[in-house]
């Protein structure tokens, strides 16, 4: 990692005064806020019920009720409309309460809660609109409720700086779930394909389930520890990363800033070891899961004393000091499950009784999407 750190101290963070734009009771932004997610969620998952060959992901589909989903769908679109009208009996947010009013009036329009569910005409190529908004809500209602009851800066807000910029990362992603699934696969099947051993894969689907799922965590953890490295330690894949390591603001939303070429890496590294092993479905499914809530806990604003289970498992603390910009933090903690290959290789760093008190890079660089697309192809910038 290129920084240029002012040096490491131990000191308190300062976080700019942001009290104006605080969630407080009376003041129409809970309304606002809540009206126009809960409009858009809404209106972009009758969408999706509409043309679901275009918009869902067959694997998913196969996974959650629609008919359930849509008993969801209806409550959210009567609150949207509620909170929607809250915000003009207010007088406040009311352009926040239009928005999803208007969104909500739209899905009604489109076909609401009603739409017919049944068999899908599958579709080689879609975007994952459900994967989308089930990971978002699933997301959103699990950590800022986390972080709430549990926070490490308390007095970070929900709407902190950048959580626009983070949004848009974690929409991209998402809606992308589909073609990095495509790519995944077929780099696979050309580049490793050779590599499987039935032998190997006979013995590991003897094994009991718990370990199965600790050698997965194994495997993907050895790749991605030097996966992550190289991203630190070859100048141009830091260029990359650095979007990345940009996040001056952690929470559940920080660790959607990927660079696009490293959420297409990442994912077929990761990918690699989990098909060579060759687990039972059920480890597999167990392993995709605790990924997945691991990869957005560990960025997350949370202070939850886990004993020795820091030991073993990356923790909040543990990312939070890789993403410091102090010495020595710097190019320290690159494990994403287990701090293992950290202390096997020596770049392992948690001080018992501190936390970072920056994070970014330093210098900063640009803060929108698409100048943070092009930065690493970019000519002058640090290195």
């Amino acid at each position: 990692m290129r920084f240029e750190s002012e040096g490491y101290e131990y000191k308190k963070r300062v976080t700019p005064d942001l009290s104006d734009k605080a969630f407080r009771i009376g003041d129409g932004r809970i309304s606002g806020y809540l009206s126009m997610f809960l409009g858009i969620i809404s209106l972009l998952a009758v969408l999706a019920y509409q043309y679901p060959s275009y918009l869902t992901t067959a694997d998913l589909r196969a996974a959650y009720d629609a008919e359930f989903l849509q008993d969801v769908l209806m409550y959210c679109m009567w609150i949207s409309l509620g909170f929607g009208l809250l915000t003009f009996i207010l007088n406040k947010r009311k352009r926040m309460g239009a928005t999803g009013v208007l969104c909500t009036l739209l899905a009604f329009a489109l076909g609401g809660y009603h739409i017919p569910t049944g068999p899908v005409e599958p579709s080689q190529l879609s975007f994952g609109l459900d994967w989308l908004l089930l990971a978002f809500v699933a997301s959103a209602a699990v950590f800022i409720f986390i972080e709430k009851v549990f926070p490490k800066y308390r007095e970070q807000i929900i709407t902190r700086p950048e959580w626009k910029l983070d949004m848009i990362y974690f929409i991209v992603n998402h809606l992308l779930i589909t073609v990095l699934l495509l790519v995944a696969n077929y780099f696979f099947t050309k580049v490793f394909s050779w590599a499987i051993s039935a032998d190997l894969q006979a013995f590991v689907q003897s094994q009991p389930l718990w370990l199965q799922v600790i050698m997965l965590v194994l495997a993907a953890d050895f790749v991605l520890y030097w996966s992550h490295r190289l991203y630190h330690e070859v100048p141009s894949l830091w260029n990359i990363h650095a979007v990345h390591h940009s996040v001056e603001y952690m929470d559940w939303l920080a660790g959607s800033r990927n660079h696009i070429v490293q959420t297409f890496s990442d994912r077929i590294i990761a990918i690699v070891p989990l098909y060579l092993i060759g687990p039972d479905k059920a480890a597999l499914d167990i392993y995709v899961s605790f990924a997945a809530f691991q990869a957005v806990y560990v960025h997350a604003n949370v202070n939850i004393p886990l004993g020795p289970l820091q030991y073993i498992l990356v923790t909040p603390k543990f990312h939070h000091w890789h993403h410091s910009s102090q010495k020595p933090a710097i190019d320290t903690n690159y494990s994403v499950h287990t701090p293992l290959f950290d202390k096997l290789f020596n770049t392992y760093h948690m001080p018992k009784e501190h936390w970072p008190s920056h994070y970014g890079t330093v210098p900063r660089i640009p803060r929108t999407f698409f100048q943070q697309l092009f930065y690493p192809f970019s000519k002058g910038n640090k290195k």
